[in-house]
């Protein structure tokens, strides 16, 4: 549990044109409701076991609650929320069934490859669909990585 930063700027990008044009008239409290739902939307579309799992946001932190059954699923929660364009920060409060080892997390610079990174966290960058598995289903596609966003990096067992 703690606090997770990420590049507030970076990220993908849930609040579509329609949804920005329609904030501008909302309240800050409409306008909180509405990120909060679609956050809420990011980590659903993630399909992963999370029980009780709520979500709280005070300007670009969003604290998340819940019971997770595994350490890699309570990490792509949060990576998921952290790299959403407009999240600097995400206060972790999620516990795990069985917890094991934290696996590291990256931050993606200009230039990365999966290889790359592989290379420099296991000696070896043909291990690269280790990162890539780890990291799905945020990740569709080993070659579609972007500077700012942030990884999950496991350990090898």
């Amino acid at each position: 549990m703690g606090l997770f930063s990420f590049l507030k700027n970076a990220g993908a990008k849930v609040f579509g044109k329609e949804e920005k044009e329609e904030m501008v008239t909302m309240t800050s409290e409409e306008f909180r409701l509405q990120r909060l739902n679609l956050l809420s939307n990011v980590v659903g579309a993630l399909n992963l076991p999370i029980e009780d799992l709520s979500l709280d946001l005070d300007d670009d932190v969003v604290t998340v609650y819940g019971q997770a059954e595994s350490q890699k699923d309570k990490e792509k929660v949060i990576l998921a929320l952290g790299n959403v364009e407009g999240i600097g920060a995400v206060d972790d409060r999620i516990s795990v069934v069985l917890p094991e080892p934290e696996a590291d997390f990256y931050e993606v610079k200009s230039g990365d490859s999966l290889s790359k990174i592989a290379k420099e966290f296991y000696g070896d960058a043909m291990k690269y669909p280790k990162i890539f598995e780890a990291n799905q289903p945020m990740l569709t596609d080993p070659n579609k990585i972007y500077p700012g966003q942030v990884l999950r990096i496991p350990k090898l067992g």
